[in-house]
């Protein structure tokens, strides 16, 4: 290898990667083991969501989906990120995950792979979401399933609703509708 490209390649090696600014930087897989480029939900409202099988609030998959169906056409989506950090609630395989969020809910906005949501060993991507992106007032780490991060057609994080906060609720409906105005 001749000096030059090996310079430039210790050059490259060496030069950290910027860190994440918005949820567009992210690759995470989805539930059936493709990378997904977040980058794809651009200019779409974003609410992520992590989920688990086996909790109080699992019935929200129900709304969640009903939330989907009515705005997805007018540029909602929902990321359901299947997480076992809060009483061991998902301990399925993303296969079983999968089956039971069909069968169980015919959920079909798009579900991931699970993750780690919160404490040191948390995903990139929930390091960004727990972090506010940028907006201290929406730090902290996850505190149950079913957590919600609100993020607008530019990639930022809007807003945070906890566990309790229905899928339906006016509190919520209202500040997608909003983030669907925005310009």
């Amino acid at each position: 290898m001749n000096i030059l490209v090996s310079l430039l390649l210790t050059a490259f090696l060496v030069i950290p990667m910027a860190p994440a600014t918005t949820l567009n930087d992210f690759t995470i897989a989805t539930i059936d083991g493709k990378q997904r480029n977040l980058a794809d939900y651009s200019g779409k409202v974003v609410l992520v969501v992590n989920v688990a099988s086996f909790c109080g609030y699992t019935k929200q998959y129900a709304t969640l989906e009903q939330l989907y169906l009515r705005y997805k056409d007018q540029g909602l989506v929902i990321l359901g990120i299947p997480a076992n950090d809060f009483g061991a609630q998902e301990p399925g395989t993303n296969e079983e995950i999968a089956a039971f969020c069909a069968t169980k809910y015919n959920v079909t906005f798009p579900m991931f792979a699970k993750m780690t949501v919160k404490g040191a060993s948390k995903t990139p991507l929930y390091a960004w979401l727990t972090s506010g992106g940028g907006n201290a007032s929406l730090a902290g780490e996850v505190g149950w399933n079913f957590e919600k991060f609100l993020v607008g057609k530019n990639g930022a994080i809007i807003s945070r609703f906890k566990s309790n906060v229905e899928p339906l609720s006016s509190e919520l409906t209202s500040a997608i509708e909003a983030a669907l105005a925005a310009k």
